[in-house]
């Protein structure tokens, strides 16, 4: 009995995976207690500084990790050496591509993160012997099929303003803490990197951020701390 919550756990679970963010995500929430065991022991916790690497592109890497706070960068260099953002990644995420071991893309913590990882050959074979996470993973990966579908709507048919206001709806849901109707967080990019993810200029990513403000839709202090006061006016922006 969890005396200090008034509710019960399963005491075969690690101590460290009972307060995980990540224990009900997509690889440890279809583990067994005694798969989860298993990875515990080989697992590391690390903590990454913002703008440091987790994977490189092209690297054979020998881990996985899941995301337990902080924002990660997802990125793709081209062959000239220009630079992409081609995704945002949030607790508790998991980064990697099962069964691939060169990686198509690179990772980055944007902010100061911390992260979970576990040897790649390890869980591999855990997919291999557990049909509940291979349901999961293939789950994760429509989701994230869905997503990509919908944010090349936000960057080909939107507008400046709903691109931006886009970018802030999807930050603003995997932000904390958050209210019923607002929330605040702080930038994990800057205007730059924004300007990127989005395919405008620096100064239209500016304007656009001014114009939500003096429209009430956010309140911003100290330049990249975001309040979102009602929610329900941001994700309206974006619906129309």
């Amino acid at each position: 009995m969890d005396i200090a919550n008034g509710g019960t756990f399963d005491i075969t679970v690690p101590v460290a995976c009972r307060s995980c963010q990540a224990r009900h995500g997509v690889i440890c929430g279809a583990l067994s207690s005694s798969q989860l065991r298993e990875l515990g022991r080989h697992s590391l916790r690390r903590k990454v500084d913002a703008g440091s690497e987790i994977i490189a592109q092209g690297s054979d890497s020998s881990f996985y990790s899941n995301i337990m706070r902080g924002v990660v960068k997802l990125c793709k260099v081209m062959p000239d050496g220009r630079q992409q953002i081609v995704g945002l990644q949030f607790a508790p995420d998991f980064v990697g591509r099962p069964f691939v071991r060169e990686s198509t893309l690179s990772a980055e913590a944007a902010t100061d993160s911390e992260i979970c990882i576990f040897p790649r050959n390890l869980l591999d074979r855990m997919i291999s012997e557990t049909p509940e996470l291979q349901r999961s993973l293939h789950d994760q990966a429509l989701k994230e099929l869905d997503a990509a579908r919908e944010w090349m709507l936000t960057l080909g048919r939107r507008t400046a303003e709903e691109k931006v206001a886009s970018l802030l709806h999807l930050i603003a849901t995997h932000a904390e803490p958050q209210t019923a109707t607002s929330t605040a967080f702080d930038l994990p990019l800057s205007r730059a990197e924004i300007a990127d993810f989005l395919g405008l200029t620096i100064e239209t990513v500016s304007r656009q951020m001014t114009r939500l403000r003096k429209s009430g839709v956010i309140l911003i202090e100290n330049l990249r701390h975001i309040i979102i006061p009602d929610m329900d006016e941001l994700e309206r922006m974006i619906s129309t």
